[in-house]
């Protein structure tokens, strides 16, 4: 029998044994079976990879001005990966890192968290495995004390980047655009952006930005450097460059720019009702915008380094009047008078006299319905001229008229003639005019096919509306519940005809007429310039860094106006007395037309429940046209009382009446700046 000794003896030398086994079993794991996995990781430790983002190519003025041009600043980013595997997410981190920046560390969490369908602003809409740029406007003692103290700041960076600045603030905002994050769902959407991004770029969002991202943009470069377990940097291991991106020359003139700016501002200062305006000017001759503005408008630098909430709401907010929409190209509006140069054409097309006379009555009854002249005043038996200058409607309503019965009446006929709607169609009315910014709309010309298909889509909907009524619109405003119920009722039974009234609506640019302001501006160039339709374009050239021109941008032609050029010579005539005789002289009273003359339409169209809509769409000089101006202001009133107005100080900022001029002898530059390889630039 063992001795209770020897069997603890042999106990032990039994787990000694064991304990031997199983540490020779992980060593082995270790240095065979995953030797390679903890050498990779080891070697992980010791090096990283820094993106090293491209700078982003500057947006010029038609002179060499900068638009859009980069300035640097301190950006500290945080590393959203390294925090998620800390065990309190980097909280701690946060809080000494608030303590650095001077702000509330609830602040910076906001930043940080994923946007999303209940997360709104401020939050970060990128993507979540990319650096989140934190704060954008640190010093160089907060940099520092950053970058010195890696211990306790793991997982942020503090470095000096290239970011946007607007040297005009808020002029031409939503032509120039915005920028922000790329989201995950656009990298996994497509592929090839992937090696394109390095996850600190930012993307164009609006606007020229966006349209030419992919030049603006450039490359991202790579530095790879080792680093000790503190994280601190050892060394520099290699490295490849950044490309930076082109620069956008564009055709803006950034003191036409302002002139317009301005002129708008005003007037909508002088109508305290005035929701929205809009202004264009452009070259007849090329096609070219030189100015392209819209109000309200906001300051692009609130997205930089992070729009706040209280911001975001702002631009989203109907108060504010939607800042981020631009009226020129989005707004769409029944442009009035301004429209009767298109039934003018359509009329001489249709066979009318150019030089006829026709009576123009104060009031003429159509379809059983009284349509009169402005205040109902008519003017006897007058000529076309006189109708442009003076702007009788009753002439255009009964020609309208006469045209709607030739094509049937109300019943139709096949292959109808419609030449009001034609002519407007061929002048670039109710389609996008390709300008080379996002969001354009395509405004509307009625006929008889338009007026079957929205019914089409629409009648379903109508019909139960004519049964129902509009209870919710009743709540606050009862009579135009009765009113929109009263129509609902009219188009479910026969919203499919096309009315006498339509027609007679359409020939003076009101009823279901809508055109953008910059619609009515190409229309403008094609009459009184040679005939071509032309897609506007805001881009003149793309440069490459070395100076070298990627492209240059040419305004497509896009079509043709069916009308002979002594016909538009002579509605070129007509207009151009209209600002010393016509229905704008009270505007331009006083105005030099012996230094330069200038030619026009006013335009005020009536709008249900509202001010009315008041234009200018205009030219000079009146003689040899190089710029169409057109106004637009959204419940401004009178064409002659608000819009005009505004349309003459532009002509005196550009031709430097009681000023000085934006483009000494009216005179745009007919070719685009030169850019030399060190980046001067030579207007």
């Amino acid at each position: 029998m063992r001795s209770p000794r020897r069997t603890r003896l042999f106990v032990l030398q039994v787990l000694l044994v064991s304990m031997l086994a199983v540490l020779g079993v992980r060593l082995w794991q270790v240095q065979v079976v995953r030797g390679a996995e903890f050498v990779a990781a080891a070697n992980e430790t010791r090096t990283r990879n820094v993106v090293i983002p491209a700078v982003r190519g500057q947006i010029l003025d038609s002179s060499g001005r900068p638009l859009v041009r980069n300035r640097a600043a301190l950006v500290v980013s945080i590393d959203p990966a390294r925090f998620g595997k800390m065990k309190d997410g980097g909280h701690a981190v946060l809080e000494r890192l608030a303590d650095v920046l001077g702000e509330p560390v609830e602040e910076l969490k906001k930043r940080i968290r994923p946007c999303g369908p209940k997360v709104s602003r401020p939050c970060w809409p990128g993507s979540p495995y990319h650096p989140i740029p934190i704060a954008q406007r640190v010093t160089k003692r907060q940099a520092l004390q950053i970058l010195e103290r890696q211990e306790d700041f793991p997982g942020v960076t503090a470095e000096v980047q290239a970011v946007r600045d607007y040297p005009g603030r808020w002029h031409a905002a939503q032509v120039l655009g915005y920028l922000q994050p790329i989201t995950q769902e656009e990298l996994d959407r497509k592929a090839e952006l992937k090696k394109d991004f390095s996850g600190m770029d930012l993307v164009g969002r609006d606007g020229l930005e966006s349209v030419y991202d992919d030049y603006l943009r450039g490359k991202p470069g790579e530095r790879r450097i080792g680093v000790d377990r503190m994280g601190k940097v050892t060394g520099l291991e290699s490295q490849v460059p950044p490309q930076p991106g082109a620069t956008l020359i564009t055709s803006i003139d950034a003191k036409v720019q302002a002139v317009v700016e301005e002129a708008l501002a005003e007037a909508m200062r002088k109508k305290p009702k005035a929701d929205g305006a809009a202004g264009v000017v452009l070259d007849v001759r090329t096609g070219r915008v030189i100015a392209l503005a819209s109000r309200p408008s906001y300051d692009p630098t609130v997205w930089t380094g992070g729009i706040s909430g209280a911001e975001y709401e702002r631009l989203m907010s109907p108060k504010s009047g939607y800042p981020l929409v631009s009226r020129a190209i989005k707004g769409e509006y029944a442009p009035g008078s301004t429209f009767k140069v298109s039934s003018v054409a359509a009329m001489v097309k249709d066979g009318y006299p150019l030089k006829g006379k026709y009576n123009c009555p104060g009031s003429v009854m159509i379809g059983g319905r009284s349509f009169s002249n402005f205040r109902g005043i008519g003017m006897g038996v007058i000529d076309l001229h006189t109708a442009l200058l003076k702007s009788c409607d009753t002439i255009f309503y009964q020609a309208a008229f006469e045209q709607w019965r030739r094509d049937g009446g109300i019943e139709g006929k096949p292959n109808p003639s419609e030449p009001m709607s034609k002519m407007a169609r061929a002048l670039g009315f109710g389609r996008r005019t390709g300008i080379d910014l996002p969001g354009e709309s395509p405004g509307r010309i009625p006929d008889r096919a338009w007026k079957k298909e929205l019914w089409r889509q629409t009648s379903k909907t109508s019909c139960a509306r004519a049964k129902t009524g509009y209870p919710e619109v009743a709540k606050t405003d009862p009579p135009r519940a009765s009113f929109l119920k009263r129509l609902a009722y009219e188009h479910c039974v026969d919203g499919y005809k096309f009315w006498p009234g339509e027609a007679a609506n359409l020939s003076i640019g009101q009823g279901d007429v809508l055109v953008t302001p910059l619609q009515l501006a190409v229309a403008y160039a094609a009459i009184v310039g040679d005939g071509k339709v032309r897609s506007p374009r805001v881009g003149w050239a793309i440069v490459a860094p070395d100076g070298k021109v990627i492209k240059e941008i040419t305004p497509p032609v896009i079509g043709e106006v069916p009308v002979p050029a002594h016909v538009r010579h002579y509605i070129r005539r007509a207009l151009s007395q209209v600002p010393s005789d016509g229905t704008a002289a009270g505007a331009f009273q006083g105005f030099p037309f012996h230094k330069v003359n200038v030619g026009g339409k006013t335009g005020t169209a009536e709008v249900y429940g509202k001010e009315d809509t008041s234009w200018f769409a205009s030219f000079a000089p009146a003689e040899n046209p190089r710029f169409v101006v057109v106004v637009m202001v959204s419940q401004g009133g009178m064409g002659a009382e608000t819009a005009a107005p505004a349309v003459r100080r532009i002509y005196e900022g550009i031709y430097g009446i009681g000023r000085k001029p934006a483009l000494p002898g009216g005179r745009p530059p007919d070719r685009p700046p030169v850019i030399a390889p060190d980046g001067t630039v030579t207007p």
